[in-house]
């Protein structure tokens, strides 16, 4: 018997994904380098400590603008609901392997949809504490102190995007078949009506 495959994610939507993926990486690594010295030997792979402190800001901002294309099409998927916070009461169930205990979801989980939000809102402040401190163009128009405040504001954020992105890749390693949605775009229909049975139910017409 063949499977049936539903359409989970447009190429549009993967590419974009791939990309922000990219430039994660090179936005994640550049700004590492000068997070601590045993680090720097990291700007190598951008062509010294100038360069790399050149390029970081960009890549960070052709990354925000990857995500803010990918949220306008998808947050309001993510919106929490009732259903999501009974899914978070019950998520030790689901560590435990037990998914017959969890309540039926959409195309998205409770989860799927924090780790959404505080990539949202990382990158935000991730973007907003840059401009205060990127040399030379803005740095010399804000004082010290709101600066070394956006810092540390901005190391912050990093680590809490860095955090989400660790698990959304281990969530989605996981869980068997969902590599497929953002590399083929489809999922089994099996895979659907497993994890996302609402989704399922609204893509097929079928409990």
């Amino acid at each position: 018997m063949s499977r049936v495959y539903l359409r989970r994610y447009k190429d549009g939507t993967r590419m974009n994904h791939w990309f922000i993926v990219l430039m994660f990486f090179c936005a994640a690594l550049s700004g590492l380098a000068f997070f601590h010295p045993a680090l720097f030997p990291l700007t190598n792979l951008f062509g010294g400590g100038q360069w790399t402190r050149i390029l970081h800001p960009f890549m960070g901002l052709l990354m925000v603008l990857g995500f803010v294309f990918m949220f306008f099409g998808l947050w309001r998927e993510n919106l929490i609901d009732r259903n999501d916070v009974e899914w978070m009461k019950r998520s030790g169930q689901m560590l435990a392997g037990h998914k017959e205990h969890m309540p039926p979801v959409g195309k998205y989980n409770a989860g799927q949809k924090l780790v959404f939000w505080v990539m949202a809102v990382s990158l935000l402040v991730l973007l907003a504490t840059g401009f205060l401190f990127w040399s030379p163009w803005f740095v010399h128009y804000f004082p010290i102190t709101l600066r070394r405040i956006a810092v540390v504001l901005h190391a912050a954020s990093a680590v809490f995007l860095v955090l989400s992105v660790i698990m959304h890749v281990y969530a989605a390693i996981w869980v068997k078949g969902t590599m497929r949605a953002m590399t083929r775009g489809t999922v089994t229909e099996g895979w659907a009506r497993l994890n996302h049975p609402v989704w399922h139910r609204e893509m097929t017409g079928r409990d």
